[in-house]
């Protein structure tokens, strides 16, 4: 399956400004959105490996992310649900793209802590949070990817909250007013996103975008209709090089040398953290490492996600077994076609140990 027969319908009624259902319908359009185009997402998906399965992976971690907030009660504040599913996106991220993605939503979380509802200053100041949690959670970021969305988006967020100081405190926290915040989140985003096929010369030389932005373009707008009462823009997508359905696959005729993704969750120290990151980057590359809480338990340990590209397994799981029992580990071979089995099943083409 590479498509959900779900259409991106209307959501977001006005009382949902202050609930859990804000959250919840935002990030239900976006699985449904991030389902539908799942299979472009994967065909032009050639950065930092063309193994097609960009468009899979945001899927499955939104989804992930959707799942835990089905059982949040209706009335929570949009902080509590937001944290939920964050949690719940990073433990279960997958790919590169779906743990950015996760990431930026657990950073989004923070300011929304003890908030009833989302307004633009909360949400500004979130997405400076969520810019700079992606940025430190790559050991080697890379312009002309989701980090460069966020970086527009953010900036673009905190300008407007600048352009607003002047308005009475209640026009500042409206629906209105976040409203027009998205709308301009979504206008840069998508200029952005056009723009990344002229910052890596991987996507300028396939004439193709990244594929990573581009989902996160579909989650912003995504937000944006929630808080309207839309469905997603149809022709937002349209300008996208290499997006539509008569354009070939690009990374099918691109060699990916012999290569595993390795991800997992597990406790650690600060130390054990800080050593394990040095360890990844000398055996491999594409390491990301997030703190998926802060609350430590009684060992001084915190969750982490972590993401590594290495050449064989276990030279990563050499340096993660001594440090502790690992939960939701997936090694994903990178030099197989996996985007049609991975849209099927997070768990298809993967090897997966999970300790309860």
């Amino acid at each position: 399956m590479t498509e959900v027969k779900q259409e991106p319908s209307s959501t977001g009624a006005p009382t949902d400004h202050g609930s859990a259902k804000l959250i919840f319908n935002w990030l239900k359009l976006a699985e449904s959105a991030l389902g539908n185009n799942s299979d472009r997402l994967n065909a032009i998906n050639i950065f930092p490996v063309p193994d097609g399965d960009t468009g899979s992976n945001l899927y499955h971690t939104v989804a992930a992310a959707t799942r835990a907030l089905e059982n949040v009660d209706d009335d929570a504040s949009v902080g509590a649900a937001l944290n939920v599913a964050a949690s719940a996106a990073l433990d279960h991220a997958q790919g590169n793209s779906g743990t950015l993605i996760a990431v930026m939503l657990n950073a989004l979380a923070e300011p929304l802590a003890e908030a009833p509802r989302l307004t633009a200053p909360l949400l500004s100041s979130g997405l400076q949070r969520a810019s700079a949690a992606a940025w430190a959670a790559l050991s080697d970021p890379q312009e002309g990817t989701m980090l460069t969305i966020l970086d527009t988006v953010a900036a673009t967020a905190s300008n407007y909250r600048a352009s607003i100081t002047d308005l009475p405190q209640d026009s500042q926290n409206s629906r209105k007013t976040l409203g027009e915040m998205s709308s301009r989140i979504v206008e840069t985003a998508w200029m952005a996103v056009g723009e990344t096929e002229n910052q890596l010369a991987e996507l300028t030389r396939a004439q193709v975008v990244d594929a990573g932005a581009t989902g996160l373009l579909l989650v912003f707008d995504a937000l944006r209709a929630t808080i309207y009462g839309e469905s997603i823009d149809p022709e937002i997508l349209e300008s996208i090089h290499g997006f539509h359905v008569a354009h070939p696959h690009v990374h099918e005729d691109m060699e990916v040398a012999e290569a595993y993704e390795v991800m997992c969750s597990l406790q650690l120290t600060p130390l054990d953290a800080a050593t394990l990151r040095i360890g990844l980057n000398e055996v491999g590359n594409s390491v990301i490492m997030s703190p998926i809480n802060t609350v430590e338990d009684d060992n001084g340990t915190i969750r982490w996600r972590v993401h590594v590209h290495v050449t064989e397994p276990d030279d990563a799981m050499k340096l993660i077994r001594p440090l502790g029992d690992t939960e939701n580990l997936a090694i994903t071979p990178l030099h197989i076609n996996n985007s049609e089995a991975a849209a099927c099943s997070p768990s298809a083409e993967a090897i997966t140990e999970e300790h309860n």
